[in-house]
């Protein structure tokens, strides 16, 4: 038995050396590691332009990003993409009662990349009851916008009149969202 041990210990210290440097993921800095995003590039980056798009609303109507963006006294646009899950619902909840009220000069959009059709995605905001909500529902029903931004259930994009990506993250407190909104004023 002792020998088994023994054995058990060993391997585990095996594996363990092969972890490298552990004590720097211990001891996080804290510091962006991703690499510096060059100004005046497209992409889903953070101070990246964003990449343009156009895709039909619930209503019918096609809604192309740049257009929105440069609309007359628009300082911004947020896209949140949603699968109308609960954690979404929470989300988008939190937004049209805490942000989109106060913020009136910011277009908000819910990407809606998993229902089939537009039909289908205006039959899940009309169930889901963000029918008049303050979001445009958008139907992503190829995924394309939601490849362009490199999102998933949950990711809020921010970007700012002149389309620069200010926010590409998946959606926590509302506390930093809230932040990024207000310094688009």
């Amino acid at each position: 038995m002792r020998s088994a041990n023994t054995g058990l210990v060993l391997l585990l210290l095996v594996m363990v050396s092969g972890c490298g440097d552990m004590m720097n993921d211990l001891d996080p800095s804290g510091g962006n590691k991703l690499p510096p995003v060059q100004p005046g590039t497209t992409g889903p980056a953070v101070g990246q332009n964003a990449p343009d798009f156009t895709l039909t609303d619930v209503l019918g109507n096609s809604v192309t990003l740049s257009t929105a963006v440069t609309t007359t006294a628009l300082q911004g646009v947020v896209l949140y993409f949603t699968m109308w899950c609960p954690v979404c619902d929470t989300h988008m909840s939190h937004m049209r009662n805490s942000e989109i009220p106060g913020f009136p000069g910011i277009r908000f959009y819910a990407v809606d990349y998993v229902s089939g059709s537009v039909a289908d995605a205006r039959n899940a905001e009309v169930s889901n009851g963000y029918a008049g909500s303050g979001f445009t529902v958008l139907a992503d029903t190829q995924q394309t916008v939601l490849n362009l931004y490199q999102a998933t259930m949950g990711t809020t994009v921010v970007i700012d009149s002149s389309g620069v990506i200010r926010l590409n993250e998946d959606f926590k407190d509302g506390a930093r969202f809230h932040a990024v909104l207000f310094g688009l004023q």
